[in-house]
């Protein structure tokens, strides 16, 4: 880091503190957006609708970070029957806001020289000949680590305000994909492991929040009753009493010390470069960063969000986010979840009780993930389900049928597509030609198409429900049923016109149409898409 800006007189210092720092962009319950500070956040939580990131993952950062420091200020409740009651006492967060406040200036200064907030200042010694520009702090600027490519944009010098190179380090903390760090490991303390980059505790898996409808709501939801009370965070890689890894050798996981420990973990060894920007305000010029902690995780104790999947080969994991598949069509597995946890987030979710006095859902659950191909950060995933207590075996009847409809509705598409190109061009075997298919196979615009309708579904569920309906699912399923054949036959229709205008093309657009026809008819067809209700 320069000396100027570190090591000198300090006067001469640059600091900056999140606490007061307006860094958080926000929404109000009026819908206006805002920028609070940490400590504002914290005592206005309940006049804020969410908080409002750039993107989902680093919306999530934030979240887990203030449950870190609700964790550490022991604002949290003690016991499951206290958590209720948080719920429907609607508790504050205005006594965690202030033993914040209460805290050392100097634990919570970004650039500080010895302890800068959420950095490894051993990599100081490197800045000068590892350090890079500020891409590389964004997940999504980055592409992979690589330090044996020729990353030009990691040399760009684009200075970053310091709130957004503060959110941008959580998310990293939080999400960081393996890989191989630009650094050499010969700086002062360091050593050869501080290129070996592992992933991050949230990459890799889908978390889940539940959302109420303000910030406090949501904190309260998925705070849970600690492993101990007031367990400190993360604030520095040094001056802690947690034992950090050396860099010498490979990382041997630790457990987590408690929930605060948890949610505050520093994935990466980051190191912040500030410096005056053309205006005079402070901001962000170069990074660095190394590898960082490695946490040995239990999925009962640490992964209470966690949605479990049973993987081809048995295997039972938690939900992970797949570029194949979209995450909605896996949304009945988080009301399996709801409907048969016996502890965690997803029981107490079940514990609540649902005074039904408006149609829309109370809560919602949403679900992140970062898609990653190997090392390459790609894209963020997400999809927002609604939750009503009571509501679990419904809504996961209403998923899981849902989705059974979509991948039979799509399965019939290729399968229409298939007769079209066989019957116009025989020689071509459709199992061998995809390229030749593509131009036939309507699944690529009816899938991006389905999701709304089936986010209507379920909202529709939890509207028959706080009307008391018996069954609340039947006949919102027929309908929904009834909009993916609509559109899907419009999707076939529009493929099929790339057909050649002759005898051989109109005999092909025929056969096609009439397969499809006879998918949606048939006997294995999902009884919802021939009118009828199916109960599971």
């Amino acid at each position: 880091m320069s000396e100027a800006l570190t090591n000198g007189p300090a006067e001469q210092r640059l600091s900056w503190d999140p606490r007061y720092k307006p860094c958080i962009p926000t929404v109000t319950l009026d819908g206006a957006t805002a920028h609070h500070s940490l400590c504002a956040l914290l005592s206005k939580a309940d006049d804020l609708s969410a908080i409002n990131c750039a993107t989902p993952g680093e919306t999530v950062a934030v979240i887990e970070y203030l449950m870190a420091i609700c964790f550490a200020t022991s604002v949290c409740p003690s016991s499951d029957e206290e958590w209720r009651a948080w719920i429907i006492e609607k508790r504050g967060f205005a006594k965690a806001a202030e033993r914040l406040a209460e805290q050392p200036d100097d634990a919570w200064d970004l650039f500080g020289p010895a302890t800068p907030l959420g950095q490894n200042s051993m990599l100081a010694a490197s800045m000068g000949e590892s350090g890079t520009g500020t891409a590389q702090l964004l997940i999504e600027r980055v592409g992979d680590y690589n330090q044996f490519f020729d990353h030009h944009h990691l040399e760009r010098g684009d200075p970053l305000p310091v709130a957004e190179a503060f959110r941008a380090m959580l998310t990293q903390h939080a999400y960081a994909p393996y890989g191989r760090g630009r650094i050499s490991g010969k700086g002062e303390g360091l050593g050869p492991t501080v290129t070996n980059l592992s992933t991050g505790r949230l990459q890799g898996r889908i978390r889940v929040v539940a959302l109420g409808s303000t910030l406090g709501e949501t904190l309260r939801l998925n705070l849970y009753p600690p492993e101990g009370p007031g367990e400190p965070m993360n604030m520095s890689w040094t001056g802690s009493a947690i034992k950090r890894r050396g860099f010498d050798k490979k990382a041997k996981p630790r457990v987590p010390r408690g929930s605060a420990d948890l949610h505050s973990a520093l994935g990466r060894s980051i190191l912040l470069r500030p410096s005056h920007g053309p205006g005079g305000q402070t901001v962000v010029d170069r990074v660095l960063i190394g590898a960082g902690e490695v946490l040995e995780l239990d999925t009962e104790r640490h992964l209470q969000d966690a949605v479990p999947i049973t993987a081809l080969n048995g295997e039972v994991k938690p939900l992970w986010p797949s570029p194949t598949r979209a995450l909605w069509l896996d949304a009945h597995a988080l009301y399996s979840a709801v409907k048969d946890a016996e502890t965690g987030l997803y029981a107490r979710l079940r514990s609540l009780r649902y005074e039904k006095k408006g149609r829309r859902a109370p809560y919602y659950m949403w679900a992140v993930g970062l898609l990653a191909n190997k090392s390459l950060p790609m894209a963020w995933t997400q999809g927002s389900y609604p939750y009503a207590p009571g509501m679990a075996r419904h809504l996961y009847r209403a998923s899981l049928r849902g989705s059974v409809i979509a991948e039979y509705v799509a399965f019939s598409l290729k399968r229409a597509a298939v007769v079209a190109l066989e019957n116009a061009y025989p020689a071509v075997h459709a199992a061998d030609d995809s390229d030749e298919l593509a131009r036939f196979d309507a699944r690529w615009k009816f899938w991006p198409a389905a999701a709304q309708p089936f986010n209507d579904l379920l909202e529709e569920v939890i509207e028959a429900g706080a009307q008391d309906d018996d069954d609340p699912v039947s006949e919102p399923l027929i309908e929904y049923a009834g909009k993916l054949l609509a559109a899907a036959r419009g999707f076939l229709i529009h493929r099929l016109d790339s057909l050649p205008p002759n005898h051989r093309g109109h005999i092909a657009r025929a056969r096609a149409e009439q397969r499809f026809e006879d998918d949606m008819t048939g006997d294995r067809a999902p009884a919802e898409l021939r009118g009828e209700s199916a109960h599971d």
